[in-house]
């Protein structure tokens, strides 16, 4: 996992927090004050991109936004971890004090992200985690098809398909037993959801390989974009899905690799 090694200037940064107002008020009340003594305007509820970076104060899900509204600018997000896991976390919230130093002084690296790019068409219709194809609830089950670079690879009745990222195959692709990439890693998963074949296996696609996944089914299937439903596949349509690299930068601690992440974020749910 390669980062740009840089110390940035400072002037102005927006804020994003999660919904949990009374688990966020002293980290808001501790950034507010130090961005007043170093001259750092705090922008808050606001999607302005003319900034230097985006402090997050809250889990995965709040970072997941923050670095989907600052996908293809300069803009590093720099996360505070105030959820549960945390996997996205630049530090976490023991290392508060510190981690707000560094935002403001502009002490950090920035980890270069990729997306997934739906059809290759509209700007919401892209994942920084995954892109999945699912079936809807009470529904028979799904009959999907997917190609890589062309290729067919598999005709499978499942519950439904994802396409992951390195950063998002520790998501939902992870829950359903797909294979996990270091971050940096060149590639996205190709996993199914329940799958209704014993020979039916995960992969990792190149990245670029242009992936295709057709409905073969009879139902509609819900396509969801980072947790979020965004429409759906009818019957006999395909959707493609492309890889783009170094969309997103996240802001990394020196010296912070993927390896250790794992272990300490994911390891210890375990145990």
């Amino acid at each position: 996992m390669s980062a740009e090694h840089a110390t940035r200037t400072i002037q102005r940064a927006v804020v994003f927090t999660h919904d949990r107002a009374d688990e966020t008020a002293v980290g808001i009340e501790k950034l507010s004050a130090a961005a007043r003594k170093a001259g750092v305007e705090l922008l808050f509820d606001t999607e302005e991109k003319a900034v230097d970076v985006c402090i997050v104060l809250g889990g995965d899900g709040t970072t997941l936004r923050a670095l989907r509204a600052h996908a293809g600018t300069e803009v590093p997000v720099f996360a505070i971890n105030f959820g549960k896991i945390g996997f996205l976390a630049t530090i976490d919230r023991e290392e508060l004090d510190e981690g707000i130093e560094r935002v403001l002084t502009g002490r950090f690296d920035v980890l270069k992200l990729p997306s997934l790019l739906l059809d290759g068409g509209s700007p919401e219709l892209f994942a920084i985690n995954e892109v999945s194809f699912q079936r809807r609830p009470h529904l028979n089950m799904a009959q999907i098809s997917y190609s890589l670079a062309g290729e067919e690879v598999a005709r499978v009745p499942c519950d439904g398909l994802i396409a992951a990222t390195a950063a998002g195959s520790t998501g939902y692709n992870l829950s359903v037993g797909g294979p996990i990439l270091a971050w940096g890693v060149r590639g996205f998963t190709v996993s199914l959801i329940a799958p209704h074949a014993l020979s039916a296996r995960a992969l990792v696609a190149a990245p670029e390989d242009v992936l295709v996944v057709t409905n073969d089914g009879y139902d509609p299937l819900d396509i969801v974009v980072d947790g979020m439903r965004t429409g759906e596949l009818a019957a006999n349509k395909s959707a493609e899905i492309v890889f783009r690299p170094d969309v997103v930068g996240l802001a990394q601690i020196p010296g912070t690799t993927f390896y250790r992440r794992f272990r300490e974020k994911l390891l210890q749910l375990t145990q």
